[in-house]
């Protein structure tokens, strides 16, 4: 192992790459709103919405723009988080793995400079949209850099069963998703959000640190793949067993976001319309399903599909696929006519 660069102060690219009090205040009432829905006060949902991963700042920038636009449409049924997530976990660990390590796309690494542009692709699409955003917690060191920024963190598949993200979830200021492991197995993803809501003392960035424990932690339900077998846990079988298992006050927010994209899509992203189609089916139907579903997590972008990380059309995913933007804006538009917001 080589020692390359060091990093600069999270303080200290705070300070030089800043957000304006003006951006801060629309950020608190943001947050205060999400915090709501979670909790119940407010019956809204969330749509946390975007591409796989975030590659090209004036794609996103043009995305977000076009979510600003639906946003103020429904404004009364639906709270958008724009999705912009800068750093992609790889099951075999090759592939593109997202701005933080290819700021540019290029095969050359050079993570202080990655750091430095998840910060700016942060501020910029807030600027442009006046919609504070969503990341993956991927690596718990980053989290500091943009930790005045983010209004919704996930933990993801491949890390919920790790111990220090889960302290690490205990002592963000946001609410935390925490999605069900690859196996699918949900009773990890409880005790998950059982630590994060705990107060805890732990190691972070050299320093002993006391957290205070996560009161908006929350369950994903993203699908489970165990031999290459993928099946979704949108369901109401998963439903009644998180009913049971999922109470206050040992859980003090038992809220769902469901994941439609990843296994629930079952490798066809096409079927992330239909997922949507057949939840809020069930929420319309059944009162207490919807009291727990707070929201949905799908994967768009400006074209469908995917293409290689080398690929030059504009607005397609270089990850996983995505829904393109008619089908994007079709999708939200009956999400918010035909969900029963009650």
């Amino acid at each position: 192992m080589k020692y390359l660069n060091r990093l600069p102060e999270p303080n200290e690219l705070k300070q030089r790459l800043k957000i304006s009090h003006d951006m801060f205040h629309k950020k608190e009432l943001r947050d205060q709103e999400i915090a709501d829905i979670l909790r119940g006060v407010s019956k809204k949902k969330i749509i946390i919405i975007g591409p796989c991963s975030s590659d090209n700042e004036s794609s996103i920038l043009d995305y977000v723009s076009r979510l600003a636009i639906i946003q103020e449409s429904v404004k009364d049924k639906l709270l958008i988080i724009p999705r912009v997530y800068t750093a992609k976990p790889r099951t075999k660990g090759c592939g593109y793995m997202g701005m933080l390590h290819q700021p540019d796309k290029s095969s050359n690494e050079d993570v202080v400079k990655g750091i430095e542009q998840v910060r700016k692709i942060h501020i910029k699409v807030f600027n442009e949209s006046e919609l504070s955003t969503a990341d993956e917690i991927l690596y718990p060191d980053v989290y500091e850099y943009i930790s005045d920024l983010l209004t919704y963190c996930s933990i993801g598949a491949r890390t919920v069963e790790s111990q220090e993200h889960r302290l690490l979830a205990s002592g963000i200021s946001c609410p935390v998703g925490m999605k069900n492991p690859t196996s699918g197995d949900l009773s990890v993803m409880l005790n998950a959000i059982f630590a994060s809501q705990m107060p805890h003392r732990m190691l972070y960035m050299g320093w002993e640190v006391q957290t205070d424990g996560n009161p908006l932690s929350h369950a994903i339900l993203r699908g489970s793949s165990l031999f290459g077998i993928e099946k979704q846990n949108c369901t109401i079988s998963e439903f009644n067993y998180l009913r049971k298992h999922y109470k206050t006050p040992v859980f003090q927010v038992p809220s769902v976001i469901v994941d439609v994209s990843h296994s629930n899509a079952l490798g066809n992203y096409n079927n992330q319309i239909y997922n949507c189609y057949n939840l809020i089916k069930l929420c319309n139907l059944y009162g207490w399903v919807n009291r727990m579903i707070k929201g949905l997590m799908i994967e768009s972008y400006i074209e469908d599909g995917r293409q290689n990380v080398n690929g030059c059309c504009y607005g397609k995913s270089i990850t996983d696929p995505c829904i393109g933007w008619k089908k994007t804006y079709d999708l939200l538009m009956k999400i918010a006519n035909d969900w029963n917001i009650i």
